[in-house]
């Protein structure tokens, strides 16, 4: 059961457009929530050497019936998901930049997650005042060229970070993951992306929770007759971003999901649009260092 539509990245892998994602997702909650939302039909999940819980993540996939990271056939029971369903993405962590670093960040990675390949990994910011994030990328080329990851990319990057990248990248970043909601649309990000045949993702998709209390989208709630946290996802799939909300239980993991049966107006998109105030929940990439 694979509900969410794909979007083909530059390399013309697939990419879930709605995700799962596992900031703050403590580890030992990681693989019941990860199985959790398999049966709900996510397929897509994002987690980073940071957050901790790789490991979790992977005894999640692990746990799947008949799973062992090869897409063999399936065992006795529920569910059953082969490696090929999947799209795994992590993250390499700002103290491990540099090409060694990165190389042995993976390793650790993958070691963690139990699976032969990653689809996705990405730098977690761009740490620019070090100035290693070109050679953070050289090695994400590497495991590229490799075989070990499907697609490489970036996460928290500025129009400048990406122009410094690409003086010296030879493989185009697939995925741009930001800070991305009503309240803080990235409208110039986007449009970099859409120059550059960047995908973009959308990480705080709900702003943590605050956006959620907006008047307009409330209202917008009430006559589509949906949760205010499906109105906004709905916007970012009509949009075209790939988005990644975290969940931490079964009935807001089923509605996160649940948001392929309904559309947004020209008027809604409208409205939507109109509520961008630059308000950001997590830090500038500028000030992470």
């Amino acid at each position: 059961m694979r509900i969410s539509p794909r979007l083909a990245l530059n390399n013309g892998v697939l990419i879930d457009r709605l995700g799962f994602g596992l900031y703050k997702v403590p580890p030992a909650d990681a693989a019941g929530l990860v199985t959790m939302a398999i049966e709900a039909g996510y397929r897509h999940f994002d987690t980073a050497s940071m957050y901790g819980n790789e490991t979790g993540v992977g005894r999640g996939i692990g746990g799947l019936s008949g799973f062992d990271g090869t897409g063999r056939g399936p065992g006795e029971s529920a569910p059953y998901v082969s490696r090929e369903d999947l799209f795994i993405t992590t993250k390499v962590w700002n103290e491990d930049h540099g090409y060694d670093a990165t190389l042995r960040a993976f390793d650790t990675s993958i070691a963690n997650l139990g699976l032969e390949y990653i689809d996705l990994y990405l730098i977690h910011w761009p740490c620019a005042k070090r100035g290693l994030f070109r050679e953070t990328y050289r090695a994400l080329e590497t495991l590229y060229r490799e075989g070990k990851v499907r697609a490489i990319g970036v996460s928290n990057f500025q129009p400048e970070h990406l122009d410094r990248l690409l003086e010296t990248a030879e493989v185009v970043p697939a995925v741009n993951q930001i800070e991305l909601h009503p309240w803080l649309q990235q409208a110039a990000m986007r449009e970099k992306h859409e120059q550059l045949g960047i995908r973009t993702e959308a990480w705080s998709p709900l702003g943590r929770g605050q956006v959620l209390k907006d008047p307009v989208i409330l209202a917008l709630a009430a006559e589509h007759d949906r949760t205010a946290a499906q109105i906004i996802l709905r916007w970012h799939l009509q949009l075209g971003n790939v988005t990644i909300p975290k969940a931490s239980s079964s009935d807001r993991i089923h509605e996160n999901h649940n948001v392929f049966g309904f559309e947004l107006s020209v008027r809604d998109m409208t409205e939507l649009a109109a509520l961008e105030r630059g308000f950001r929940s997590g830090s500038h990439p500028d000030n992470v260092n």
